[in-house]
């Protein structure tokens, strides 16, 4: 299902949703405006938000815009229950020359976000927020990411699903990471493509 270009976030509250599709698709700035909706016009505590920010750092590789932190749209979402790990997240298949490089990245990136998703879990909140879930996705359990975005009333996230970032030593990584985000596709409440 495609995104109406009128959102009406009310719509959301109480359900489990996911935006899906292509680099720079706006997932990450509905998502953030998302979080706006929340703290601004539905007055909602920020301490029952948890935002969980997975993507890496926006920068243009090869002409492609890639990542873009949730602060980059909307800098209140660190009102919120903001949760934190050291380090940053590395584009795994553009920051890598080889397919070794690119698993050491993944493999980089999947301790950062289990970590995290194991500290929401110690204390869900009611509402949940995840950006670019396909980075923890690349190695991580697609099963254990629905429990917890199960263990939220509400939950909207994104997730990369597209073919312009690519690399010849990738094309296994991309199709397993294609494969877990359908899953997600198919077992969420409510997808929508952002394309």
């Amino acid at each position: 299902m495609t995104l109406d270009k009128e959102i009406n976030f009310h719509n959301f509250l109480g359900h489990h949703t996911l935006l899906y599709g292509e680099t720079d698709t706006k997932k990450t700035l509905i998502t953030a405006n998302f979080i706006k909706f929340l703290l601004e016009e539905g007055n909602i505590e920020p301490q029952i938000i948890t935002v969980l920010d997975f993507a890496p750092s926006l920068e243009i590789i090869d002409n492609i815009k890639i990542g873009g932190k949730l602060r980059d749209y909307y800098d209140e979402c660190e009102k919120c229950n903001y949760l934190r790990f050291e380090g940053e997240i590395i584009p795994p298949r553009l920051n890598a020359k080889n397919k070794r490089e690119l698993y050491q990245n993944a493999c980089s990136n999947y301790k950062k976000t289990s970590k995290i998703l194991e500290m929401y879990n110690l204390k869900p909140t009611e509402i949940l927020l995840i950006n670019d879930i396909s980075i923890y996705l690349h190695l991580g359990s697609k099963k254990y990411l629905m429990e917890t975005i199960n263990n939220s009333k509400t939950f909207f996230g994104n997730s990369y699903y597209g073919s312009l970032i690519k690399q010849n030593f990738a094309k296994l990584f991309s199709l397993k990471e294609r494969v877990r985000v359908n899953y997600i596709i198919s077992s969420i409440e409510c997808a929508f493509s952002t394309q």
